[in-house]
């Protein structure tokens, strides 16, 4: 009996370990990762879009969160309200690391309500993308806790918090001058597919972070 375990553990687990590491391995080589660098708090909690789909904010991809794609083309967008997108194609090599250097502008034109109502937000996961009346805002930690909250003119406006992996959240508020609110919400775990399309209309007139 014990020879048996012997041999089972000299020729056979070993050989399953390397079937499983062997994937793993290849997995590697062929998938490149992305890196993202921003100099300033602008840059650092912009929206990040890879192939249309919204990944996250740039300061938070790096560790369990770094961008690994396929080999080939893929188009890079950032986002961050009240800037003008920051956009790039980049060709992602196998097994190669990549930089993005972003530099976000502020967009030409961009006009700030003269009157507000206080929105505030307690949304988990707090990495969700918010949008307001399909523009997008940030993402939603940087309207919530003691100090964080959006401005907004008064009058209604479509709330929408969208996160790959869970079920978008939509709702309704409707403002009168100098109010204060708060949308509270828990994201409930789906396919990428129940996230739905994440919109990002050009910068319009109604919402300052």
């Amino acid at each position: 009996m014990k020879l048996k375990t012997f041999l089972w553990n000299l020729v056979v687990v070993p050989l399953v370990l390397s079937c499983m590491v062997s994937p793993l391995l290849a997995q590697k080589q062929i998938m490149g990762e992305v890196n993202f660098s921003g100099a300033t708090t602008v840059e650092k909690t912009s929206g990040v879009w890879i192939d249309g789909q919204y990944v996250g904010y740039l300061k938070e991809l790096k560790g369990a969160r770094k961008i690994v794609l396929l080999p080939g083309q893929h188009s890079i967008s950032i986002r961050k309200s009240g800037y003008t997108d920051f956009a790039q194609t980049i060709a992602v090599e196998p097994g190669q690391t990549q930089l993005v250097r972003v530099t976000m502008q502020k967009a030409q034109g961009a006009i700030w309500p003269s009157v507000t109502a206080t929105l505030k937000l307690d949304v988990h996961p707090e990495r969700a993308a918010v949008f307001v009346d399909d523009a997008f805002a940030g993402h939603a930690g940087e309207f919530g806790g003691a100090f964080d909250s959006m401005q907004v003119s008064p009058g209604r406006h479509r709330i929408k918090v969208a996160l790959a992996g869970y079920q978008t959240f939509e709702t309704e508020v409707n403002l009168l001058a100098d109010q204060k609110a708060e949308v509270k919400t828990e994201l409930v775990k789906g396919s990428i597919a129940q996230a739905g399309p994440l919109i990002n209309q050009p910068y319009q007139q109604g919402f300052l972070p």
